[in-house]
């Protein structure tokens, strides 16, 4: 099953839309019911070509006594019902419909609620990242799948940010690429300190995780750790070198604080797969997943792989051989029966071309994808969705 990508406001008030997409060749669309704020363009439709959406938003009508303390916002750009419009559009035409569900990933309850946001070990908040180390981002968590499909009646339930976001984020006027942090530093920045994280954590962490950033030297942390090291001027000790790895930054610490970090998303992902089960037990559940324990993000750890998920999705943005490997990591974890998705951009830096896609498609599928989950069929140059058309009969 191949599926496309879409927002609901490509869909309302643009009659051509379904048809539009059932053209390119896809079974199923992933709309999105609730999602972060962005700044879209919208190619096709007869409105408008450029559409804000200042804060994330739940494109189903909202009751509040199905809330607890975490209440999502309702979009003023679209019709709050803007889901259930497109979804009956998209069906209309023969399209399966499955619904985007973007977890954690929420500025404005992350803004509104500062203490169930992911902190840095500087005590920095990331008032994009909701923390799933609280029982009431949990609780949050539950309850959007629950009105999902109780109220939407999806095909499908793909499950966005099921874990922790990390450092790594694109908002408002990014000014970070100054300070040089390497893929370590981000990795090391992405470990939460919030009042939930922090205790679970060796007690020598946070000064670990702070020095190893910094480069400065490690002696505290080193001699709590090791009561029995000789005591050393820290102006005169030589700084941290560079570190490779989140795990020679962390040093001994590093197996625990993996442990716990894989955690926070597998008790999140377990709830949120009990609960679909029981109220729809034969659902499709699609993960977007990296089997990465350090991975924050969107695409949540999953080191040990989840056997009552139907899909594990991987993302398929960067260079096409590392994805690959990451798609072959991915369908090692797999069940017999479980399918694996590649998450294929069809937007720049990708080129609009019909070959370049296919050969991409035809490497995702040699290291392990069943099928392409087409990122974003509302984004896309007239161009690019005919190159993608065009790429999905060459590669089949």
């Amino acid at each position: 099953m191949n599926i496309a990508y879409v927002y609901p406001w490509d869909i309302v008030g643009d009659p051509s839309a379904p048809a539009r997409l059932a053209s390119l060749g896809v079974e199923a669309v992933a709309l999105a019911a609730s999602y972060h704020s962005t700044r879209a363009a919208t190619p096709y439709h007869p409105n408008h070509r450029v559409l804000d959406v200042p804060h994330p938003a739940f494109y189903l009508p909202i009751r509040p006594s199905s809330w607890g303390r975490l209440v999502p916002a309702s979009p003023t750009w679209t019709p709050e019902d803007a889901y259930l419009q497109a979804r009956d559009a998209l069906k209309a035409v023969g399209l399966q419909v499955h619904a985007w569900t973007v977890l954690t990933h929420n500025s404005h309850l992350g803004t509104t609620n500062p203490d169930l946001a992911v902190r840095n070990a500087f005590g920095d908040p990331y008032p994009y990242a909701l923390c799933p180390a609280h029982e009431d981002v949990l609780e949050y968590c539950e309850r959007l799948v629950r009105e999902i499909l109780a109220v939407g009646e999806p095909d499908g339930l793909i499950l966005e940010a099921c874990g922790p976001l990390g450092f790594g984020h694109q908002s408002v006027h990014e000014k970070t690429s100054g300070a040089d942090w390497t893929t370590t530093d981000s990795n090391l920045l992405s470990l939460c300190f919030c009042t939930s994280c922090a205790p679970r954590y060796p007690s020598t962490t946070r000064d670990r995780v702070r020095a190893a950033i910094d480069h400065t030297p490690l002696l505290e942390a080193e001699r709590i750790s090791d009561p029995v090291a000789p005591s050393t001027n820290a102006d005169s000790a030589a700084p941290n070198p560079p570190f490779d790895t989140i795990e020679e930054a962390l040093g001994p610490l590093a197996d625990e604080i993996r442990s716990i970090r894989v955690e926070l998303s597998t008790v999140l992902r377990r709830r949120l797969v009990s609960i679909a089960r029981g109220i729809a037990p034969h659902l499709p559940i699609t993960l977007h997943a990296n089997p990465d324990p350090w991975a924050a993000g969107a695409f949540a750890a999953l080191p040990a792989g989840e056997p009552e998920a139907d899909v594990l999705v991987a993302n398929c943005w960067g260079d096409p051989a590392t994805d690959a490997t990451r798609l072959t990591q991915l369908a090692d974890l797999t069940t017999p029966g479980q399918r694996v998705g590649a998450y294929v951009l069809a937007l720049p830096p990708r080129p609009a071309d019909a070959t370049t896609l296919a050969d991409h498609l035809r490497t995702y599928a040699k290291a392990g994808a069943t099928e392409f989950h087409l990122y974003h069929a509302g984004l896309a140059s007239p161009q690019r969705l005919a190159a993608l058309t065009q790429a999905l009969r060459l590669s089949s």
